[in-house]
């Protein structure tokens, strides 16, 4: 059975929480001479740790409670405080799938936590025959799954994710990077149901503020109390929260947008399909597309020379190149090159 207190690493339950200026007084007028700021200019003030107003934001379109949602400088912080705060350093292990995104691996070799990779099957699904063994390890704290999933674009099935939910006493990162694309429901309604999963989300994909440094972990209460408990006190910046709020404030046009991106990426798939030189599209519910070429080395570098930038996924797919979706007019230029290759 699952016991939050008995996979936190001991001296993060100890651990006293910094105290800022602004955790001690969170009014907004009066004069404010408490931390330590310069009296003068537009951006001198620190802004609210705890971004209230964002989550606010994010509550009433998540429908979900503020105690649950925790905000971070991307959804790599997210990563990264997950790590430090369930996994003693050179002693406990986290798990993924792979092919998967590589800041998981970074993440847990900054925090000296060994990472366990298990393949994907051939479709880039999770086969939990191969995870049984490792679900009982006391030291195996974390399980880190994308989905859909960078780079293949696949959704994971649900009844595997599930699985791994009841099965394991450990903590679930289900990251939804690319959630907004998919036709497939967010697991953010499972909270309440699972008190080991975090679902993460961002800004920078579908919401298009990758510069802003806007990521999202949701969880259940207890969770969020310990990523406000180590993050940094001032984690996200006044103008990064202002960013998130101005975008949540236009729906209209981040549903445009993404409708557009869904539908250029149709577009794009049946084109590729007659092309010669693309010999294989794998299924995406994601704002890319992964395909199989001959030489994805010598393509990559092609289309470079054109200056078209792709991405070479080669040494995670064999002669896979990653594309993501633009505008019509440069989908039109990639698809304008490739039909010469």
């Amino acid at each position: 059975m699952f016991e939050l207190k008995n996979i936190v690493r001991k001296n993060i339950l100890e651990l006293q929480a910094y105290s800022s200026a602004r955790d001690e007084f969170k009014g907004t007028k009066g004069v404010f001479l408490d931390a330590n700021e310069n009296p003068y200019g537009h951006l001198n003030r620190y802004p609210d740790p705890h971004q209230s107003e964002l989550k606010a934001a994010l509550s009433e379109l998540k429908k979900l409670d503020t105690k649950n949602i925790f905000i971070g400088n991307g959804s790599d912080e997210v990563i990264d405080l997950v790590y430090r705060i369930f996994c003693e350093p050179g002693t406990d292990k986290a798990l993924t799938f792979s092919p998967t995104y590589g800041m998981y691996q970074v993440s847990a070799g900054i925090n000296n936590i060994e990472l366990i990779k298990i393949s994907l099957d051939d479709n880039f699904q999770i086969d939990t025959k191969k995870i049984e063994n490792y679900l009982n390890d006391y030291t195996l704290k974390l399980i880190l799954i994308c989905s859909p999933n960078n780079p293949t674009g696949n959704a994971v099935d649900k009844s595997a994710i599930r699985f791994i939910l009841n099965n394991f006493n450990g903590i679930v990162v289900v990251d939804e990077a690319y959630a907004d694309f998919s036709p497939h429901d967010s697991w953010l309604k499972d909270i309440a149901k699972h008190p080991n999963l975090i679902v993460c989300q961002t800004f920078s994909k579908a919401w298009g503020l990758a510069a802003a440094r806007v990521g999202v972990a949701y969880a259940n209460e207890a969770i969020i109390d310990l990523l406000n408990k180590i993050k940094p006190p001032y984690n996200v910046s006044l103008l990064n929260q202002q960013a998130a709020l101005e975008a949540l404030a236009n729906f209209d046009e981040f549903d445009m947008r993404k409708k557009l991106i869904i539908s250029e990426k149709k577009k794009l798939i049946k084109a590729l399909e007659e092309l010669p030189v693309i010999k294989k599209i794998y299924p995406s519910d994601a704002n890319f597309i992964l395909v199989k070429v001959d030489n994805a080395d010598k393509l990559y570098s092609d289309l470079i020379d054109k200056k078209i930038i792709t991405r070479n996924r080669h040494k995670l797919v064999e002669n896979c190149i990653r594309i993501s979706i633009g505008k019509p007019q440069e989908s039109l230029k990639l698809l304008e090159e490739l039909k010469k290759m």
